[in-house]
């Protein structure tokens, strides 16, 4: 059975380029912060180490999962386990693969319930035993951007801060982040909704910081952007991961509301909201969406907003905000 990987003091993360370029594959924030944990624990030198454990209540806590039984985390580890990455090849195609290939949640034999993790065979060449076109960063960067395009964003960039700049397409761009063509379809908006957001966080948390201005090419418009990249110093505190696992809510397995004890018609519902919510707040929402009938519309109209909530920067007390987006979207449907 593996040992517990200890926690370093500065984690450091190596990534391959080739992997860092691979498309958004809508990947959330906490499977993004999870996958970027899982690299710095490993020693890309050694893959004898591809096997990663966490106590479950990390895992919890890392993945902000509510106060929930063991059972009730298959969702998410089934989610995780499926994640496939496209990575793009020489010819203008792609290969496709899972990053892992197995999890364990089980007890040791202290009866502490722990999440154990393995690498899949494809993925191993790009994550271990790579001699050049990598990058390294320290894993604080990474787990205090509040929203997935902030943390890809972050990788980009940090991938090219040795040139200090880099010129990409915006399409590419689009893709990078995990911002579908039909969001934000307007330069405006894409820049205020997204560029800003990610120019504002990175600043204020991570070891680097950006301008960006917009490429014209005549009718066409605006087709690249140029980022001029450099160090900064006046980020938040650095944030070590035992740090980052003490600041979300502890796990127990207390009888309340919040552990997810949700009947059949609404967990699936629960999972498109990547179980945030109460079972309460849950039943209001299903209440402003039950003239959907059909129950994977339902599911997929809940993820696409809980999506979309998700790339905004700084939502405060998101609840209301998914239930007020909710209310406002079936207005339109339903006139």
């Amino acid at each position: 059975m593996a040992a517990l990987n200890p926690i370093k003091k500065e984690s450091l993360i190596e990534k391959r380029n080739v992997l860092n370029e691979m498309r958004a594959n809508n990947m959330t924030l906490q499977e993004l912060r999870f996958f970027s944990i899982y690299l710095s624990k490993i020693n890309a030198r050694d893959i004898k180490t591809r096997l990663v454990r966490f106590a479950l209540t990390d895992f919890q806590r890392i993945m902000e999962l509510p106060r929930i039984q063991a059972n009730d985390i298959k969702p998410v580890v089934n989610k995780l386990l499926g994640r496939v990455v496209n990575i793009p090849t020489e010819r203008g195609g792609f290969i496709a693969f899972q990053l892992f290939k197995e999890c364990k949640v089980d007890k040791d034999n202290d009866g502490v319930w722990f999440v154990e993790i393995d690498a899949h065979d494809k993925a191993l060449p790009l994550m271990f035993e790579f001699k050049n076109r990598y990058f390294t960063y320290q894993l604080w960067n990474a787990l205090r951007l509040k929203s997935a395009n902030q943390l890809r964003m972050y990788e980009i960039l940090k991938q090219y801060e040795y040139l200090g700049e880099r010129t990409i397409s915006l399409s590419e761009l689009r893709s990078f982040l995990g911002i579908e063509p039909t969001e934000y379809p307007r330069w405006e908006r894409f820049r205020t909704r997204v560029l800003d957001g990610c120019q504002k966080a990175l600043e204020e948390t991570t070891d680097i910081k950006f301008t960006y201005e917009p490429i014209r090419k005549g009718r066409k418009g605006i087709v690249e952007v140029k980022f001029i990249i450099k160090k900064n110093n006046d980020y938040i505190d650095q944030l070590t991961l035992d740090e980052f696992i003490d600041m979300q809510p502890e796990p127990d397995y207390a009888d309340d509301e919040r552990e997810l004890q949700y009947d059949e018609h609404l967990r699936l519902l629960a999972e498109a909201c990547n179980y945030e919510f109460t079972n309460k707040e849950m039943q209001v929402l299903f209440n402003e969406i039950r003239l959907i009938s059909d129950i994977a519309e339902r599911y997929h109209f809940l993820k696409d907003i809980y999506d979309k909530m998700n790339l905004y920067a700084g939502v405060d007390k998101r609840y209301a905000y998914m239930r007020k987006i909710v209310e406002a979207e079936m207005v339109k449907r339903v006139g």
